[in-house]
């Protein structure tokens, strides 16, 4: 454990709150304002002291309007601010080695929105600079961190299905479909690394993945069955060569058969739906779009004698920031939850909530799993 990393955590275990500066939190919506702002806000340990985005003028008028009085023009500054120990960068992935690398340079502990990097060599790149400089980081798959997922993983381990033979997972993915905002015509480019296979399914393998293990043998078809989106502003075809459909296969530890399909855009009928079955009973997690890290979960089940699904309620132990609603606060439930998981690792020095080398990790699986055939 070098200097910086021992500050942080003695700076935790004081229980003085942590200092945090976002790069990317502007003043006309985005992901920082819509999830990390409030889930910082809603977690006792953590203080927002600064903020950077694209200009000066722009940090003035998102300092302005989120009563953030330390504005910078550029992550540089925010780095080198010495109220600020943790570094969120939540902008797009084209801009996440390069941001990231300023935090780190400057000795800060890093939290890095998902995908870690734009394809594996960057990311892979990113966790050995985390490593050369012995920082606390995380990265941005929340959805292990949801109390419903964390429920389901101890149901799973204390035998309420008995043998797992086999899960299955379809989602949509809400973008990439037939229509899209003039917003959001970046992630149809799959240069930016912004896509369906890299966001909404990887999130999900993320949280298959903690609840029964990583699968093995790992298969990842994609098909592009729409090549253009009409921009619901101006009526006009956007290219998109991102693909719209995610097939996967392969075996969890055990020799569970573990199947996913992801679709762009929304579906008529079934938007997310995660079956878990057993020798012994049946495991549902169910929700309004394929987005698990940030759509308000429902979890079902039912073993033995029992004919059909029931409602299974999560305990109030798994449930660490009780002043959020899991459904009205759904886009940022699960990251109020991985900040507070964030907190306890470093006080006990565990590791649940996910770091750069987990991250680089699941590039590689996803990318080693990918096949022509």
């Amino acid at each position: 454990m070098n200097t910086s990393e021992s500050l942080l955590t003695e700076l935790v275990r004081s229980e003085k709150p942590i200092g945090v500066g976002i790069i990317g939190l502007g003043a006309h919506g985005g992901w920082a304002e819509r999830s990390h702002l409030p889930a910082l806000r809603a977690v006792p340990g953590y203080e927002l002291k600064a903020l950077s985005a694209s200009s000066k003028q722009s940090a003035e008028r998102s300092g302005q309007k989120h009563g953030v009085s330390r504005t910078f023009g550029t992550a540089a500054e925010l780095a080198a601010c010495d109220e600020v120990d943790l570094v969120v960068v939540a902008v797009k992935v084209p801009h996440h080695r390069e941001l990231v690398q300023t935090a780190l340079s400057a000795g800060k502990s890093v939290l890095c929105e998902w995908p870690l990097g734009n394809g594996l060599a960057e990311a892979e790149d990113m966790a050995q600079q985390a490593r050369s400089r012995a920082v606390p980081t995380a990265v941005g798959l929340q959805a292990r961190s949801h109390p419903a997922l964390a429920y389901a993983r101890d149901l799973v381990a204390d035998g309420y299905v008995g043998e797992v033979l086999s899960t299955t997972v379809v989602g949509s993915g809400g973008a990439w479909g037939a229509t899209v905002g003039p917003g959001d015509h970046y992630v149809l480019d799959a240069v930016n690394g912004a896509t369906l296979l890299t966001i909404p399914f990887s999130h999900t393998l993320d949280g298959v993945a903690s609840v029964l293990g990583e699968p093995e043998e790992l298969r990842i078809q994609l098909a592009s069955r729409r090549t253009s989106a009409v921009d619901t502003e101006s009526g006009r075809p956007v290219p998109m060569t991102a693909a719209d459909q995610v097939v996967a296969s392969g075996r969890l530890p055990g020799g569970a058969v573990v199947t996913f399909h992801y679709r762009g855009g929304m579906s008529r009928g079934t938007n997310f739906r995660w079956e878990i079955n057993g020798t012994e009973g049946d495991l549902v997690l169910t929700a309004p779009i394929g987005h698990l890290q940030l759509s308000p979960v429902t979890l079902e089940g039912g073993r033995g004698t029992s004919p059909g699904l029931a409602p299974l309620t999560v305990p109030e132990s798994y449930v660490h920031v009780p002043q959020l609603d899991p459904r009205a606060d759904a886009p940022f439930y699960a990251v109020a939850h991985a900040y507070q998981q964030f907190l306890t690792d470093l006080r006990a020095g565990t590791s649940a909530v996910p770091d750069f080398a987990h991250g680089a990790a699941r590039h590689r699986s996803i990318e080693s799993a990918m096949t022509t055939a």
